[in-house]
């Protein structure tokens, strides 16, 4: 076999070729992980979304369509009184109603833009536990609450909203009392403010939909039971787990056609590897006739050629993965119902690895197959 240090001195010999191939194979790299991390930052948004405990209670009319719900402000008293298994913290049932629905916004710079609102009670952080201010206080009336990627969500530059800032939406001026987290969920992409203020503002004395937490599966089977049976309330009672579920089926093809960008980018990525290893190669015909002819065997010098060709996609590939942790991971990017963050995790770091690992064996296989296919006297011969 050949030395282990033969394939890096090769390597070194011709530096400005190894560092091209390498700097392209670092961006088909980077490309891959920032497919996967699209792919792994939706899933993870939805997946955190639903409470594991709560339930939703939404018009019966309207599907899955929370911002076209419309139901009787009554409701979330009626259901948690008639439905047993609604827990409860210091004796008041945990309940929260709330009004969601899409609004106009007008910025400080006279600039409109589309934003999701939502009207809730201090009751909602019982129910959503995911979610925490995180800046400022709970809204006095007049005030509003903002999610941390509402700038995201808006297309706008990151922190543009501080608290004590004032937006101009529903026909009036509303100032920022703080800021709000919700460990990477739908939320975070949302505008909060008192469910009156806002039933007031938009003359409406209607909810959205009523979210509760339940004590175990037999109280969201019940509650289930309840809405069904009650046809005069038109209602609907899901499992909020289950709502972002059916989102991320929803989401599938979206998902499906992220990874067959994966697959394209990799080949295009290997034919660019085939080119220039092509290169390469030929380029080394005298070499590899020479190491035949003072005794090594083909398969010795495949195997160096190899090495030299998964050192270079290797080192793509970790090069591409510490660019993506560094700058990629973590930017917040729009999409239908809000904004998410990529998230280059260690799925998409194996699959920017694979794929380097990958290109590299196969950009050099074939071209090194051909090259050994060729007569050694030829070879000593050619210029």
């Amino acid at each position: 076999m050949l030395p282990w240090e033969y394939g890096i001195r090769n390597l070194l010999r011709r530096p400005t070729r190894s560092l091209l191939t390498l700097c392209a194979l670092a961006i088909v790299s980077i490309l891959i992980l920032v497919t996967v991390g699209f792919i792994q930052g939706l899933t993870k948004t939805l997946d955190v979304s639903g409470g594991q405990q709560t339930a939703i209670v939404f018009s019966i009319n309207m599907g899955e369509n929370l911002e076209y719900s419309s139901i009787p402000m009554s409701s979330g008293d009626v259901v948690a009184g008639n439905v047993a298994g609604i827990t409860k913290t210091d004796g008041v049932l945990d309940v929260s109603p709330e009004l969601f629905f899409g609004t106009q916004l007008q910025l400080k710079d006279g600039s409109e833009t589309f934003g999701l609102l939502r009207g809730v009670t201090s009751r909602v952080f019982r129910v959503r536990e995911q979610v925490s201010i995180t800046e400022g206080r709970w809204p006095e009336p007049g005030e509003i609450l903002v999610g941390s990627m509402v700038e995201t969500k808006l297309g706008l530059a990151a922190k543009q909203f501080e608290v004590g800032d004032t937006i101009e939406l529903e026909g009036g001026s509303w100032k920022i009392s703080g800021r709000f987290a919700a460990r990477g969920s739908v939320f975070e992409s949302e505008i909060w403010c008192r469910l009156t203020d806002l039933q007031q503002s938009t003359r409406r004395d209607d909810l959205s939909l009523v979210a509760m937490k339940c004590e175990d599966d037999a109280a969201f089977s019940k509650l289930d039971l309840f809405c069904r049976q009650r046809y005069d309330l038109e209602l609907q009672s899901v499992a909020e787990r289950d709502y972002y579920a059916t989102l991320q089926r929803d989401y599938g093809p979206i998902r499906m056609l992220g990874w067959t960008m994966v697959g394209l980018i990799s080949i295009a990525g290997l034919f660019a590897g085939l080119n220039t290893m092509f290169g390469a190669v030929i380029g080394r015909t005298r070499e590899m006739a020479m190491l035949q002819a003072i005794g090594y065997s083909r398969r010795a010098i495949m195997l160096s050629v190899l090495q030299e060709g998964v050192l270079l996609g290797m080192g793509g590939a970790i090069i591409g993965a510490l660019v993506s942790l560094v700058w990629i991971d973590g930017v917040a990017i729009r999409f239908t119902m809000g904004a998410f963050e990529l998230k280059i995790d260690q799925i998409a770091v194996l699959a920017g690895c694979a794929a380097g690992f990958v290109m590299g064996l196969l950009g050099s296989l074939i071209p090194g197959v051909r090259a050994m296919k060729q007569d050694i006297v030829l070879g000593l011969k050619s210029i």
